[in-house]
């Protein structure tokens, strides 16, 4: 399961040098046997896909593409399109195509030329039009409007209920949901009808989301390992590297996004990656660098809040301001593409703007999308707001496997721990603060150390808070 970037396991190592021999031998004989035959030739080699015909295939299998591949694939379509507007499958294949550029580089521009494209392949041919309603699925899933998601998947499914793209799109939406169950049976179903790297990767982010992370990483090793482009080779590392910050390995999180960037330049989620990594390793001028050079490929409002807050641990509180209205423009201009970005926002809000709005917000956000994730937030900013009592309860729906909190999080624990101190259940409180510095003692340059304070005022649990299980003196012959 190790990536091709590892040097090979010494026992492959032998058996490669005992077949490079062989090879060898066979060759000399070979090449007598080429100069008694000099008008045969070795067959050439198939050339490499076009750029345009690899971003095709990704596109069309639900994989990474390389940036540069997709700005080819989306010339080559619209200049086709001009020639024929009647090709739906086309019109399909464009709009998924902006709708990965949009993801990628963060520009929520590319979504409403996405819509218009996918529309307009529905329009061309509305029957049985898995395709474009599977991209109208994605487009609803990268902005966030996971409700809507989920109803252009269940539509892409029954038009086609054999196509095996159509899953993941489903289980996307489904997390994002909050609907845990539905997301592992729509695993199940998309493992009946597909194996390999892409597969992998999804099983990866439903087990993550049970609290099975040994299964995810291997699951996302051996993804990595089949990865047949460069371009979702490096998309796995990264995804392996977020599971490993996540678990807080700081140095085997840091080599994935590492590889991850040699492998695709472009691979800016591995860029943050790597500033996360290489803050919580103290190299802060690395992280910062690291940081901007993947807000300057990809202008994500989380990574301007994860940047802004490293510059506030360190004093710099006018880089951190200018980070924040970064992250106030870019979830404007997000919306502006219909995208939502109201999560990170309010996130923003709880800890360094108005608590109340952040409320507001995020109370909006669970009303659509009632996941784990929002869950977490508001709790969060209705514990800032100062209303503990209902903060405990999201707090329990983001931490409580029973309720669909399986995902082992360090800022999850944190802020349940937090609210529970509050409240005065300082067993509870001690208890998951603890956690959290279990998980990932790095998770954030501010909010860890808030944890370590809290725990230093917390002390040692008293004998007080533990109960007497002891019962009544027992005076029976038996208990002598």
């Amino acid at each position: 399961m190790e990536n091709q970037d590892e040097a090979p396991r010494p026992a492959r190592t032998s058996r490669g040098a005992r077949v490079l021999v062989a090879s060898v031998a066979g060759g000399a004989v070979l090449g007598g046997v080429l100069t008694l035959l000099p008008w045969e030739r070795a067959a050439p080699r198939a050339p490499a896909p076009a750029p345009g015909a690899r971003a095709h295939a990704a596109v069309a299998a639900g994989v990474p593409a390389s940036l540069p591949d997709l700005a080819t694939l989306i010339g080559e379509r619209e200049a086709r399109l001009r020639a024929r507007p009647k090709d739906a499958v086309s019109w399909a294949v464009l709009g998924s195509a902006y709708v990965e550029r949009g993801r990628r580089t963060a520009d929520a521009r590319y979504y409403p030329r996405a819509e218009r494209a996918l529309r307009m392949s529905l329009k061309v041919r509305a029957r049985g039009n898995a395709q474009a309603l599977g991209g109208l699925a994605a487009l609803a899933n990268a902005r966030r409007d996971f409700r809507a998601a989920r109803g252009w998947a269940e539509a892409a499914r029954t038009a086609e209920p054999g196509r095996w793209t159509t899953y993941p799109l489903l289980i996307d939406a489904y997390r994002g949901l909050g609907d845990h169950e539905a997301a592992r049976a729509s695993l199940d179903r998309l493992r009946e009808l597909r194996s390999g790297p892409a597969v992998m990767v999804w099983a990866a982010a439903v087990y993550r989301d049970q609290g099975w992370r040994e299964d995810a990483a291997a699951q996302l090793a051996d993804a990595v390992a089949g990865a047949r482009t460069p371009a979702e080779r490096a998309a796995y590392l990264e995804r392996a590297g977020q599971l490993a910050w996540e678990r807080g390995d700081r140095e085997d999180a840091l080599g994935h996004f590492r590889r991850a960037l040699r492998i695709d330049p472009d691979q800016r989620a591995a860029q943050a990656g790597q500033g996360r990594a290489l803050a919580a390793l103290g190299r802060t001028t690395e992280a910062l660098n690291a940081y901007r050079a993947a807000l300057a490929g990809q202008p994500s409002p989380q990574y301007a809040l994860e940047l802004g807050e490293l510059y506030e641990s360190l004093g710099l509180g006018r880089a951190a301001r200018a980070q924040y209205d970064l992250l106030r423009a870019r979830v404007r201009g997000a919306a502006a593409g219909g995208a939502d970005e109201e999560l990170v926002l309010g996130r923003f809000e709880a800890d360094h703007g108005d608590p109340a709005a952040a409320v507001r917000r995020l109370r909006a956000q669970w009303a659509r999308q009632p996941g784990v994730e929002v869950a977490d937030a508001l709790g969060w900013a209705l514990h800032r707001a100062g209303d503990d009592e209902e903060a405990l309860r999201f707090a329990g729906i983001a931490t409580d496997a029973t309720k669909g909190g399986g995902v082992r999080s360090a800022p999850y624990a944190y802020h349940r721990g937090m609210i529970e101190r509050e409240l005065t259940r300082y067993g509870p409180a001690r208890r998951h603060l603890q956690e959290a510095l279990r998980i990932n003692p790095y998770f954030s340059p501010v909010h860890a150390r808030t944890v370590r304070e809290a725990l230093t005022e917390l002390g040692e649990p008293s004998v007080a808070e533990v109960p007497d299980f002891t019962g009544p003196p027992c005076r029976s012959a038996r208990c002598a």
